[in-house]
């Protein structure tokens, strides 16, 4: 298959562009042709922009990955602006690319987030159903990570009209070279790691295989489309989450961190540490895909084998 991929050079999509290597011509939209021919061989062929293109004509699927990373500085008004049109306008203009084409690729993988769901406890059980209306609903505040995520869902579902369109909502990604994971690691190999908040919030996983897996299983199924969520099927409290990686590292957990201690360090950003939801991929099971590691124990023991 002939592939366009962007956000290639990210902690995914490195991951990704390793697992399609064989076998597919994959071009990489990127702004760092050096660092992708080195993190990822010179074979593949790269884009600086989408500028270049004047259609989509020849590739076979494109997977959309771009976007500034949401959770490496504080949300700053011009660090919002960059997170949010990072997304939207490479999304917008990959859709104006399908519909200019003459044989558009017959399937667009693009990438989301289950912050979209906003803040909810253990007895609201999400699944891909789930009402996006509820911020109305319940009186709730549209949080940041909504307004993102749903503008670039939207413009990513413009392309149904000429594409089969699957939209991954991503979860907290395990893996140790990047993510969340890796930057809670030290203080945890330190022994100061501990429960975020009350603890109770909802951390909704996904080991790193199982995300790629699913991507490749979306890209190959012409069944499906629509919205996938891409988590494990057993989401987890921090407290839980904590719990089993100190006990993977073999290290205590007794240090907690307050919320208002995250407040003061982080502003706004802290929402993604403070808050959370129990996200089940139920659409992704039903299709027929298998969880490598359906459970939080499970994946760390994974990891942490590999050291």
């Amino acid at each position: 298959m002939k592939i366009l991929i962007t956000g290639g050079t990210g902690f995914i999509g490195k991951q990704l562009v390793n697992a399609l290597s064989q076998g597919n011509e994959l071009t990489l939209l990127t702004r760092s042709a050096g660092k992708a021919h080195l993190e990822l061989g010179s074979h593949h062929k790269l884009l600086g922009n989408l500028g270049a293109l004047t259609s989509l004509d020849g590739f076979d699927a494109v997977i959309n990955l771009a976007g500034e990373p949401i959770a490496d500085k504080r949300w700053t008004l011009e660090q919002k602006q960059k997170i949010c049109h990072s997304r939207w306008n490479i999304t917008a203009r990959l859709v104006e690319l399908f519909k200019v084409s003459k044989t558009p690729p017959a399937v667009f993988v693009s990438g989301s987030a289950i912050g979209i769901y906003g803040d909810h406890d253990a007895n609201t059980k999400i699944d891909e159903h789930f009402s996006l209306a509820h911020f109305k609903e319940t009186g709730q505040e549209e949080k940041f990570t909504h307004s993102v995520c749903a503008r670039w869902e939207e413009s990513a579902q413009e392309a149904s009209e000429y594409t089969r369109v699957c939209i991954v909502r991503i979860g907290l990604v395990l893996g140790l070279k990047g993510g969340a994971l890796k930057k809670m690691l030290l203080p945890f190999k330190l022994g100061g790691g501990g429960v975020i908040g009350n603890g109770k919030q909802g951390m909704s996983w996904i080991h790193q295989e199982d995300l790629i897996g699913l991507f490749l299983f979306l890209l190959q199924n012409n069944q499906c489309q629509g919205i996938y969520n891409g988590t494990a099927p057993n989401p987890v409290s921090n407290r839980e989450f904590t719990k089993s990686l100190g006990s993977a590292l073999h290290r205590p957990t007794f240090l907690p961190m307050p919320a208002a201690a995250l407040n003061i360090a982080l502003g706004e950003l802290s929402e993604l540490l403070l808050e959370g939801q129990y996200v089940y991929p139920n659409r992704a099971l039903e299709a027929g895909y298998h969880f490598k590691y359906p459970d939080i124990d499970s994946a760390f023991k994974q990891l942490f084998a590999e050291q």
